[in-house]
């Protein structure tokens, strides 16, 4: 779960105009972050195999909407994986 301030304040870096919330660029910011948080909490509980099942939703997530980006503005795709350093 993300802390409504640092989710606000990813939200404002990745939203597309004023208002914006649900633009896939911003789901994909809200989910790499909260995919990183639960990767340092794999660190210290290597058994914690409920939240486990949780990230590999948030990734299959993730994935399916780069998926959807990829296939309708391939443009955008590049800058929100440029942006957050997904793919090599």
């Amino acid at each position: 779960m993300l802390a409504p301030e640092k989710k606000s304040e990813v939200i404002a870096r990745y939203r597309t105009h004023d208002s914006d919330t649900g633009s896939p660029e911003v789901q994909i910011a809200v989910l790499s972050e909260r995919i990183g948080d639960l990767t340092e909490h794999f660190k210290t509980h290597a058994k914690d195999h409920a939240s486990r099942r949780g990230l590999l939703m948030l990734v299959s997530k993730r994935r399916r909407l780069l998926d959807y980006l990829k296939t309708h503005d391939s443009e955008r795709y590049r800058t929100v994986i440029g942006k957050l350093g997904i793919r090599k």
